[in-house]
């Protein structure tokens, strides 16, 4: 009798993180998640404005996702407002107000009690990206490989964008064996990861990395924000298996600036 993969047994979990203020792009008048960006048709048949985080959640429902957790900022309860029980995303879903205002990581262990026994996908609400299978292929590899992480690679040539991604280095067998955060000097890495999907393996080490990078920051008076590479970084370090899927020729725009912004309203996505 055929094996089940113990992938499949598992719930898939979409994470958002959604604690940021949007400082980038001056005053709003909603949480920059709901910004819109494009058209989709209304069950009456009628375009209506489509919020950028939207295309993140139908990518995360192609790849099989059940459930998705937005994890708030206390103040913007227009998200839960606007996307309610997910109905309209075919996804259950629910909302967490986030404690620690440490960096992503800490948003993030925020969902630990409802995802430390899935497999979870993680994107930006505020990058747009192609294509619409990338968690799908996301998931496939980490069945392929056994990887605890699998993160979504795209090409990065402007030294400039460089400088704001986590520019990785990888093996023949696309497994990451280090990261570059945000390279103030010039650097010739071309990969940046900007999309991930882990299982329960790389759930707990970030939960217990976390704990004791909080017991450090009471140490220090003036701790930096930790970013969501530096806890990679350290879980290859610690010997997890990190693997990747780059897409060549597919793009992504952070819509945070308003320059992107621009570009985004002007040449939304399909």
């Amino acid at each position: 009798m055929k094996s089940i993969n113990p992938l499949y047994q598992r719930e898939i979990i979409g994470l958002i993180p959604a604690g940021g203020t949007a400082s980038r792009l001056g005053t709003l008048p909603c949480s920059k998640e709901l910004l819109p960006i494009g058209f989709k048709t209304g069950v009456d048949g009628f375009p209506r404005p489509k919020p950028v985080s939207l295309y993140l959640l139908e990518k995360y429902n192609k790849g099989g996702a059940e459930k998705t957790l937005f994890i708030l900022r206390a103040g913007k309860w227009d998200i839960p407002a606007y996307y309610g029980d997910g109905r309209v995303t075919g996804m259950d879903m629910g909302y967490l107000i986030m404690d620690l205002p440490y960096g992503v990581p800490y948003t993030l262990d925020q969902a630990y009690p409802f995802v430390k026994h899935a497999t979870v996908y993680l994107g930006f609400p505020d990058i747009l990206f192609e294509p619409e299978d990338a968690f799908a292929r996301l998931h496939e590899r980490l069945e392929e490989t056994g990887a605890d992480l699998v993160a979504g690679l795209f090409e990065v040539r402007d030294q400039e964008q460089k400088r704001k991604s986590d520019m990785v280095a990888m093996d023949t067998s696309g497994n990451i064996v280090e990261i570059n955060i945000k390279p103030k000097a010039e650097c010739d890495l071309a990969h940046s990861w900007i999309i991930a999907a882990w299982t329960p393996v790389f759930t707990e080490f970030m939960h217990d990395f976390l704990r004791l990078d909080q017991t450090e920051r009471g140490k220090n008076l003036n701790p930096a924000e930790i970013y969501l590479g530096h806890v990679m970084q350290a879980a290859i370090a610690h010997g997890l298996k990190v693997n990747s899927v780059f897409f060549p020729g597919h793009t992504f725009l952070d819509v945070g600036t308003p320059v992107n912004l621009m570009e985004a309203v002007g040449n939304p996505p399909t």
